[in-house]
């Protein structure tokens, strides 16, 4: 009988404190605020509603269940972003809790284990790093230094245009050479005129834009093996690293390159390298680095701004009022010279508005670049825990009826009235991003845009082929790391004097 009572009080104690512990972990979870997230499917999640448009089905779901929803993109926990407030409580009010980056499989190939800027995760090495680069490479003195490189590769485009006229042209691949041309010059000393260049280039930029089903749910990533696409991946990085190592090796053996010379008139290799031999700098980076950060030149700033001076066109050509505005102001600043050089702009307001406005309606990386929480945080009265991914939706915010008058029209007015500008301190307006993780490549990529539109604009009247509308251009979207026009922009031109 003892020792049944014994067992019985056991049992019961037992009983008791299992019974508090569920309680007070029900509570618990009962006080924390959790975000409103869509039914998902079991090991997909819920992925299979981001379809072809990810920027457009998020933007659908965020009218549904709000300006912040928890979404599962596999096995990763995920938080979507579409409104100004909650990009600023991101990428400002608790910046340095978001400003890591997620493991994602491709970048991590071809990235030297994402040994870059834009893909690195937060920390010492990637505070040195940017810190280096911008000083050394994107500071407002060596974006300046490259002003003759732009210029030139610039003049053999309007140069090509002013043999085309009268026929059609596709602007769109125009841009791609001519962004190809001054990135490659600027970065390896070397036009990217030869043709296996321009396919190494392109082949690598295309890797970004492959669904990685490892990343989201790591017990299938036998699954990217099997389809062949990390083998593609890493087909790809041995080719460009190939290519890279042959670059070095030039710009080691030329006379005086590894001396320690100023580096004004010197592409990024040569002051990556010299940077790397004179200690100049506390960070200590070996020659992956230096290929990273090259690596990260090209996908940055090719597609970024090509992209972008094809959506520009694509607008002005479809709003025939902005353009004849916008001719008569860089007319007007011209003073008949023969080119508009980069002095010039900034006596340009309304070219600048225009592409912001631009940028407003096609952000070049509609989802930015994803980031992941590094402890917990309580976000605009939600819990959101440490590990979660987050997306913010910089196209959405950008067409936010709350935020824009007319949002889907195309007004550049609307940026003469405003002080909106690239700082990333306007969280309705992030083509760039903000805080920590902005891209701090804007600078030379808005150089090269203004000063293509520009001379373009003042030197050509552009139209569509065949008589069509300007009404009737197609400006359906093509999805990827950069949003790009889904069909080429092709015009023709007449001389305007």
């Amino acid at each position: 009988m003892e020792n049944f009572l014994s067992s019985l009080t056991f049992l019961l104690t037992f009983l008791m404190i299992f019974i508090s512990f569920k309680w007070i972990s029900s509570h618990s979870k009962m006080k924390k605020k959790l975000l409103p997230s869509p039914w998902k499917f079991p090991v997909i999640g819920n992925l299979h509603q981001l379809g072809s448009d990810p920027h457009r089905s998020l933007q659908g779901l965020s009218r549904k269940y709000g300006p912040i929803m928890h979404l599962h993109l596999g096995s990763v926990p995920t938080l979507v972003v579409s409104s100004a407030e909650a990009a600023h409580e991101i990428m400002k009010t608790h910046d340095s809790s978001f400003a890591n980056r997620p493991n994602l499989t491709i970048p991590n190939i071809l990235l030297y284990g994402c040994k870059d800027i834009a893909f690195s995760p937060s920390g010492k090495y990637w505070r040195q790093l940017k810190s280096m680069v911008v000083k050394h490479l994107l500071g407002n003195a060596q974006v300046t230094s490259f002003q003759k490189v732009r210029e030139k590769e610039l003049g053999r485009m309007l140069d090509a245009l002013g043999e085309s006229c009268g026929s059609s042209v596709d602007i769109g691949a125009m841009f791609v050479s001519l962004t190809e041309n001054i990135i490659c010059s600027v970065a390896l000393g070397k036009t990217s005129d030869g043709s296996d260049l321009k396919k190494i280039i392109q082949t690598f930029l295309d890797m970004f834009t492959f669904f990685s089903v490892g990343t989201y749910v790591p017990w299938l990533s036998w699954v990217d093996h099997v389809t062949g696409l990390v083998g593609r991946a890493k087909a790809v990085a041995r080719q460009f690293d190939e290519f890279l190592e042959g670059v070095i090796e030039e710009h080691v053996m030329k006379k005086g390159a590894a001396e320690a010379v100023p580096n004004k008139g010197k592409d990024f290799v040569d002051i990556l390298l010299n940077v790397q031999k004179d200690g100049t700098t506390d960070f200590t980076f070996q020659r992956d680095t230096v290929k990273a950060v090259i690596l990260d030149v090209f996908v940055g700033g090719i597609d970024t701004a090509a992209s972008s001076l094809e959506w520009v066109m694509s607008e002005l050509v479809r709003h025939p009022g902005a353009m004849k505005k916008l001719q008569h102001e860089v007319t007007e600043v011209a003073q008949g010279r023969h080119i508009i050089a980069e002095e010039d702009l900034e006596k340009m307001h309304y070219l600048k508005a225009v592409i912001q406005e631009s940028l407003r309606l096609h952000m070049p990386a509609p989802l930015l670049l994803p980031r992941i929480s590094t402890q917990d945080v309580k976000l605009m009265g939600y819990d959101i825990p440490a590990r979660t991914q987050v997306i913010v939706n910089a196209w959405a915010i950008g067409r936010d009826p709350m935020l824009w008058e007319e949002a889907e029209e195309f007004r550049p007015e609307r940026f003469l009235k405003n002080k909106i500008d690239y700082k990333g301190l306007n969280f309705e307006w992030l083509p760039f991003g903000a805080g920590r993780r902005t891209c701090p490549g804007i600078q030379f990529g808005v150089a090269i845009m203004e000063l293509a539109v520009a001379n373009i604009v003042y030197k050509f009247d552009v139209g569509l082929p065949n008589g069509v509308k300007h009404e009737d251009l197609d400006m359906s979207e093509k999805y990827g790391v950069i949003l790009r026009k889904k069909s080429p922009l092709v015009l023709t031109t007449t001389a305007r004097f």
